[in-house]
C-alpha cells in the first residue's frame, strides 16, 4: 500500500511541468488580481499567456559560472600537432563544466598575433580574463580557474550535453624555409 501511494505522488509530480502550460489572469469584481491555470467563468475579458519550456542561453548554466564567465572568460589556444596536451586541456575545463571558446591558431597573421598577447609560442595556453598560462599545467590552470570563481566539477545537466566537438581543422598553410623545404607554420606544442 505504501508503495503505491509512492508511485502515485511521484507521477503525479513528474507530470506538473507537461501541464502547467497556459496561464490565465483576470480581475474580480472587487478588484483582486486573480492567475489560474483555468480561466474564471464570470470573467469578462481574458488574457492567456503561453510559456516556453526551452532555456534561453547561457541560462543553463549555474548562476556563478555565468558571475565568473562574464568577468573572466576563458579561452583555450591550439594548434595543429598539439596532441595529448590539448585533449587534456579541453577535458580539463569540460569536467568542471567551464564555458570556453577555443582559438585554433591556423594562419601566420594567427600565430603572430597570438605570439604578441602571449609572448610565447607554447600551445596549449589558457587566457581566464586577462591572465595567460602558457603550456598545460594541471595545478596551476584549476588555482587561476578556483580564483576566478569557476566551479570545480560540472553541473549534471552539463555533464549530460557535453559541447559539441571542435570544428574539424584544415591543414596548416606551408611556409618555406630557407633550404626551400615546407614547414608547418604552427605554434610549437609544450
Amino acid at each position: 500500500m505504501k508503495h503505491t501511494i509512492s508511485l502515485s505522488v511521484c507521477l503525479a509530480i513528474l507530470s506538473l511541468p507537461v501541464q502547467a502550460a497556459d496561464l490565465y489572469r483576470w480581475v474580480d469584481s472587487r478588484g483582486v488580481v486573480h492567475y489560474s491555470d483555468m480561466p474564471s467563468p464570470e470573467a469578462e475579458k481574458i488574457d492567456s499567456r503561453k510559456f516556453s519550456d526551452q532555456v534561453a542561453p547561457g541560462e543553463e548554466l549555474p548562476y556563478g559560472t555565468r558571475i565568473a564567465k562574464q568577468n573572466f572568460p576563458v579561452t583555450l589556444y591550439t594548434g595543429n600537432g598539439c596532441g595529448d596536451a590539448c585533449d587534456r586541456a579541453r577535458s580539463t575545463l569540460t569536467k568542471r563544466g567551464i564555458p570556453y571558446a577555443e582559438k585554433m591558431l591556423r594562419t601566420k597573421d594567427e600565430i603572430d598575433a597570438f605570439k604578441q598577447l602571449t609572448g610565447s609560442e607554447i600551445v596549449p595556453t589558457l587566457a581566464v580574463g586577462t591572465t595567460v598560462l602558457k603550456g598545460f599545467q594541471s595545478e596551476q590552470w584549476h588555482g587561476e580557474l578556483d580564483i576566478a570563481g569557476y566551479p570545480k566539477t560540472a553541473t549534471y545537466r552539463q555533464r549530460i550535453a557535453p559541447p559539441p566537438p571542435a570544428p574539424s581543422t584544415p591543414p596548416a598553410p606551408q611556409s618555406p624555409t630557407a633550404d626551400g623545404q615546407a614547414t608547418p607554420a604552427e605554434p610549437a606544442a609544450p
